[in-house]
């Protein structure tokens, strides 16, 4: 609760920040709110950092990963694109080889991480589950059973790729394919409360992941070429490989980038770990509060990070702000 009144009067200065700072040196700046918690936050957080440390007059653009990049390639806007993950959206490697948009960062320093899980209180009892191995070896100590993702999710056919290529149900793991992200969460917290097994997909960022201590079960080396086909519908030999991390970047437009080296220089450093954002998505989600609540957390609880992103003067003024 300090926290989120904390955010109220942090957020107000913002706002008188941004028409005193109407004319600064740095001018208007348009960046992207995706439409997904983590993207939401990075951008409160990078706005914020803008505002008070650079002088800029930031507005954020609702949208997600497709339409913000066709907009870009099509009007050159919006100027930063936060939490752009290319590989759901190949468009990105088109504009970045026609040169209309440039990698700035990695914003999720270890990339969004796909795996299977179980509960790290599981791990720690029964170590030989620790790999895919061992529970195949052992389907009754994870409770024989397999929680897949739903039906429309991009790690679905992954899912059921991995499942044929391991042959998990030969091994006496039933599938039980959710129904919805809500129900496979659910799954999650119910085994967690109550201790019991529990063996399935997840990723990361998010906040179950925040709130619930898993283990992300070894499944082996990682083959890129084994996991590209996996992730299609019609591969024909599903391989047996861990799943590689995401790669997932904040981004320019080229004109901006060219005239605003000051900018590309923060946002180059504005890197989360997921262990960071899972904990951030778990707090919001503990405190229903909003993106911008969630940044002012952020920057009152993690003072060990931020400030080596910014430059000195930058770093003088939000000091004096964020106490």
């Amino acid at each position: 609760m300090k926290s989120i009144l904390a955010a109220t009067g942090l957020l107000g200065a913002s706002l008188l920040a941004s028409v005193t700072n109407a004319n600064a040196a740095c001018g208007n700046v348009t960046i992207t709110e995706m439409n997904w918690s983590s993207a939401a936050v990075v951008t409160a957080v990078s706005s914020f950092l803008m505002e008070q440390g650079y002088g800029c007059t930031v507005k954020k653009v609702p949208t997600s990963t497709v339409p913000a990049l066709t907009s870009l390639a099509e009007t050159g806007q919006p100027d930063i694109l936060t939490e752009v993950w290319p590989g759901v959206a190949d468009v990105y490697y088109k504009l970045e080889k026609e040169g209309k948009i440039v990698k700035v960062g990695d914003v999720l320093s270890d990339g969004g991480e796909d795996g299977w899980w179980i509960p790290q209180y599981l791990a720690d009892a029964h170590p030989e589950l620790k790999t895919l191995d061992g529970i195949l070896a052992n389907p009754k100590l994870v409770g024989g059973k397999f929680n897949n993702c739903p039906v429309g999710w991009g790690c679905r056919t992954s899912d059921d790729n991995l499942i044929k290529a391991f042959e998990l149900e030969k091994h006496g793991i039933e599938i039980f394919n959710h129904g919805s992200g809500e129900t496979l969460a659910a799954s999650i917290a119910s085994a967690n409360t109550a201790k019991e097994p529990w063996f399935g997909y997840y990723w990361a960022p998010t906040s179950v992941l925040g709130k619930y201590k898993m283990f992300k079960v070894d499944m082996g080396p990682i083959d890129k070429d084994k996991a590209k086909c996996n992730a299609t519908a019609d591969c024909a030999t599903p391989g047996k490989t861990g799943w590689p991390s995401a790669t997932v970047l904040t981004t320019m437009g080229k004109s901006f980038y060219d005239k605003n080296p000051e900018l590309v220089a923060l946002m180059s450093k504005v890197s989360f770990k997921n262990s960071q954002m899972n904990e951030l998505l778990a707090w919001q989600e503990d405190n229903k509060a909003t993106a911008d609540e969630t940044a002012v957390h952020f920057l009152t609880t993690y003072k060990d990070v931020w400030p080596s992103w910014l430059s000195e003067e930058a770093k003088t003024k939000i000091s004096a702000i964020v106490k």
